[in-house]
């Protein structure tokens, strides 16, 4: 099954700020979110991810927007889902979910009955606007991402697809490592489990080899492209070109993942590419 690429990298490459709420810039230029997202339909991808990754109510609250999350989470599935609508073969829309971005107890002061709550309240709404699955990824903690499994499974019986970010060896940011994670997320009811953003695809094949190794779902990877260098301005270079994606990529297929994508960096040539080398165009 072949996911998208980045959202955030091209978006700012097509003019959005740093340091501005995401999902209100999209809604102001759906024009440019939709050219992208048509991008990666052309390139092959099968599942697009709506723009709703930091929709839920603590990162809205940031920006002073929590009081709009149901029109804001509603609006951006219809960019994606009007995408996908129009394509000439079927392509699935994913609700695009996140950390809270706060440190779990016992470091932080994050319960778990409060990430349950906050993914309840987004995923219903992005249920209700008409998505096809749900994916958590970039997550950072395991019992977080455990709470956005049974919220999901509280509120619809969409497939729930879960991806951790970290580092080459395995290891996740709060503890714990992508073995462990993959394990109980499939224990906990996830349909297919991985890794995405991270790191580049050439150092995730042992990482995937052994989730593999360790669940009977689907293997997810949604790497970067290659680790960035920060240029003069502050602006993360990366420097994977598509066909050195796509032939990693090829390698992570070989070793057991059967969801792929790209993650930061990434264009929907890196897909178009990728989908070349396996075949499946």
């Amino acid at each position: 099954v072949l996911l998208d690429g980045a959202t955030g990298s091209n978006l700012m490459a097509a003019g959005m700020p740093k340091g501005v709420c995401t999902e209100e810039w999209v809604l102001a230029h759906k024009d440019v979110f939709q050219a992208l997202q048509r991008g990666y339909v052309e390139a092959g991808s099968d599942i697009i991810y709506a723009p709703t990754f930091g929709g839920n109510r603590i990162n809205l609250t940031m920006h002073h927007l929590q009081d709009q999350i149901k029109e804001i989470n509603t609006r951006l599935v219809s960019y994606s889902r009007e995408v996908a609508d129009a394509a000439s073969r079927k392509v699935y829309v994913a609700a695009d979910i996140t950390t809270s971005g706060k440190m779990m107890e016992p470091a932080g002061d994050m319960t778990y009955e409060a990430a349950f709550e906050m993914y309840r309240e987004q995923i219903e709404i992005l249920k209700n606007a008409g998505v096809d699955l749900i994916v958590a990824e970039t997550m950072i903690n395991i019992e977080e991402t455990l709470a956005a499994v049974d919220a999901a499974s509280t509120v619809c019986q969409l497939p729930i697809m879960c991806t951790m970010t970290v580092d080459a060896d395995g290891s996740i940011f709060s503890g714990g490592n992508a073995i462990e994670a993959a394990v109980s997320l499939e224990a906990a009811g996830a349909d297919a489990v991985g890794v995405n953003c991270s790191v580049g695809p050439d150092q995730l094949i042992s990482v995937i080899r052994n989730i593999r190794k360790n669940v009977s779902i689907p293997v997810i990877a949604k790497p970067n492209a290659g680790m960035p260098q920060i240029d003069d301005l502050g602006n993360a270079v990366y420097s994977m070109t598509p066909a050195d994606f796509a032939g990693y990529m090829k390698v992570l297929v070989e070793n057991g993942a059967s969801v792929i994508g790209g993650c930061c960096g990434t264009t929907p040539e890196f897909i178009s590419e990728t989908a070349r080398v396996l075949g499946l165009r």
